[in-house]
């Protein structure tokens, strides 16, 4: 995409936070008013119960990371996919995939938020 929309996105859904102690659906459905896309949490291989709270979802991996009740995660539509896939399962212990905002169709790992979400438009 442009160098304006890079630039933008550099500030634009600036350090939109992940805290523990929300449920998942919420976490999910404030993503997607902030990207305009999907995030899909997992428990192994199935997808995690909305109901959980993030924390709660990391004492029920298998990955356990110690983490801060306090600790937040912050994402920027600058952020590559897979970059923030990866803080997720470092910061929490958890596996989530981003997804289209359907949530039918996983978003290339090379791209930022911000490019994906401006070719869902």
């Amino acid at each position: 995409m442009g160098i304006f929309s890079s630039i933008k996105d550099h500030f634009d859904k600036a350090d939109f936070s992940i805290s523990p102690n929300k449920k998942l659906k919420t976490l999910s459905k404030d993503f997607k008013e902030a990207f305009g896309l999907s995030l899909v949490f997992y428990k192994g291989n199935i997808i995690a119960e909305e109901t959980l709270t993030l924390a709660a979802l990391n004492n029920k991996s298998s990955n356990t990371i110690l983490t801060k009740s306090n600790e937040e995660l912050k994402i920027r539509a600058s952020m590559k996919v897979g970059v923030v896939e990866q803080l997720f399962m470092a910061t929490f212990g958890v596996t989530v995939q981003i997804k289209d905002k359907e949530a039918s169709k996983l978003i290339d790992n090379k791209v930022s938020l911000g490019d994906a979400a401006r070719a869902e438009k």
